[in-house]
C-alpha cells in the first residue's frame, strides 16, 4: 500500500507574508484598469494617459535593484513597510490629484514602492528550506493572480462611488496593510543572519563560483518574458482579428487565465518540483510556453484557443517559480535581495520591450508573427536552461 507523503507546513512568518503582498497587489489591480479613463478626466491623450501606465513600470524598473540591495543590508521588514507606506501615499496622491503632474507624481511614488516585489521574494526565501522554495515562491505568486482578479472587481464596485474612491480605496487599503504588518511581519533577514550569510573578508573572489549561471539566469528571465508579455499584450487584438473579441470576451479570457494561473503556482509548483527539480521544472514550463504559442498562432475556434492559452497559462505558472527559485538559491545569501531586485528590474524591461516588439510583429508582419517569434524565443530558452544547468552539475 502505497503510502502519500505529507506536505511541510509553511515556514513561520509565511502566511503574514504572504497576505501582505496579497493586499498590496489587490490595491494595484484596483487602480491599473481605471487608470487611463481616470486620467482623461484631467484632458489626458490616449498617450498621457498610457504614458501615466509607464511610468509606473519605469520607476520599478529603476529601483528594483536598489530595493533588493538595501534589504540585504537592513533586513526585509522595513523594505515591506516603507513599500506599502508608499503605495498608500501614491493612491492617496492619485485620489486627490486636481492636475495632471499630480498624477504623474502619485504613479512614480507607486512606482517606487512597487519596487518592493523582490523583496518578499527574498524574504520567502529566508524562511524556506531548500526543498520548498519553489513551491513557496509559487504560493506567493498566486498572490499575484489574487491580487489581479479580486482588485479590478472591486475597483469597478468603488467606482459606483465616484472617479476618486477607487484609489482612496487602494490607498486606504495600503495604509491598513501597513499598519497590521508593523506588528505582525516577521524579520526574515535578521542582524544575525545578515553577519552569518556575509562572506570572510577576502573572500569576494569566490563568490562568482557560488554565483555560477546567474546571470545567464536572468537573462533568460528577460528573453522568457519578452516573449511572454509580445503574447499578453497582443492578444485582445488577436482575438478581435480572429474570433471577434468583445470587451466582455476579452476580459473573461484573462480573467480565466489568471484564475488557471493562482491555481497552478498555488498547487501544481510543488509536485513538478519534487519529480523533475526546480531546473526540469523550468524547462519543462518553458517548453508549455513554446507549445502553446505555437497553437497559438493556428488559431481560428474557441476550441483551439482553450488548449493554447491552457500551455502558456501551466507553462507560465510552472516556468517563473522555479526560475526564481533558481536564481534565489544560486546567489550567496547576503546578496539574495540584490540579485533578486535585478531579476526584477530585467523583468520590468522585458514588459517594455516584449509589448513594443509584439505589437510592431502583430502589425508589421501578421497576426500570428508575435506568437511564432515568442515560441522561437522559448525553445532558445528552453535550451539555455539545458546548458545553464549542465554548468552548474
Amino acid at each position: 500500500m502505497r503510502t502519500r507523503t505529507r506536505r511541510a507546513p509553511l515556514p513561520s512568518g509565511f502566511g503574514t507574508i504572504w497576505t501582505s503582498v496579497a493586499l498590496d497587489l489587490v490595491g494595484f489591480g484596483i487602480v491599473l484598469p481605471l487608470l487611463p479613463l481616470y486620467a482623461r478626466r484631467f484632458g489626458a491623450s490616449a498617450l498621457t494617459a498610457t504614458a501615466l501606465v509607464a511610468a509606473f513600470s519605469a520607476a520599478q524598473l529603476l529601483f528594483a535593484p536598489l530595493w533588493g540591495r538595501a534589504s540585504d543590508r537592513i533586513g526585509r521588514k522595513p523594505l515591506l513597510l516603507l513599500s506599502m507606506a508608499g503605495t498608500a501615499a501614491g493612491s492617496l496622491l492619485t485620489g486627490l490629484a486636481g492636475s495632471l503632474p499630480l498624477l504623474f507624481v502619485g504613479r512614480v511614488v507607486d512606482g517606487i514602492s512597487g519596487s518592493s516585489v523582490s523583496v518578499a521574494q527574498a524574504a520567502v526565501s529566508d524562511v524556506a528550506p531548500p526543498g520548498e522554495r519553489a513551491r513557496l515562491l509559487g504560493l506567493l505568486g498566486a498572490a499575484f493572480g489574487v491580487g489581479f482578479v479580486a482588485g479590478p472587481a472591486i475597483g469597478a464596485l468603488a467606482a459606483l462611488g465616484g472617479p476618486r474612491v477607487p484609489f482612496l480605496l487602494a490607498g486606504g487599503l495600503a495604509a491598513v496593510n501597513a499598519v497590521v504588518a508593523a506588528r505582525r511581519l516577521p524579520e526574515t533577514h535578521t542582524a544575525e543572519a545578515r553577519v552569518e550569510s556575509a562572506p570572510p573578508v577576502h573572500a569576494e573572489r569566490t563568490l562568482p563560483r557560488e554565483s555560477l549561471g546567474v546571470g545567464q539566469l536572468i537573462v533568460l528571465a528577460f528573453v522568457a518574458l519578452v516573449a511572454f508579455s509580445a503574447f499578453e499584450v497582443t492578444l485582445p487584438l488577436f482575438g478581435r482579428a480572429r474570433l471577434g473579441f468583445g470587451q466582455v470576451s476579452t476580459g473573461a479570457v484573462f480573467a480565466g487565465v489568471g484564475i488557471l494561473l493562482a491555481l497552478v503556482q498555488g498547487g501544481l509548483v510543488r509536485p513538478a518540483v519534487a519529480r523533475l527539480g526546480e531546473g526540469g521544472t523550468l524547462r519543462g514550463g518553458l517548453a508549455l510556453n513554446a507549445v502553446g504559442l505555437l497553437l497559438l498562432a493556428a488559431v481560428h475556434s474557441w476550441w483551439a484557443l482553450v488548449p493554447a492559452l491552457a500551455s502558456l497559462t501551466v507553462g507560465q505558472g510552472l516556468a517563473m517559480p522555479a526560475l526564481t527559485s533558481v536564481v534565489a538559491g544560486r546567489a550567496h545569501a547576503h546578496r539574495r535581495g540584490g540579485v533578486l531586485g535585478v531579476q526584477q528590474s530585467a523583468g520590468g524591461l522585458a514588459r517594455v520591450v516584449g509589448p513594443v516588439a509584439g505589437g510592431a510583429a502583430f502589425q508589421h508582419v501578421g497576426l500570428a508573427a508575435p506568437y511564432l517569434g515568442g515560441a522561437v524565443l522559448m525553445a532558445a530558452c528552453v535550451a539555455a536552461a539545458g546548458v545553464t544547468a549542465a554548468a552548474r552539475s
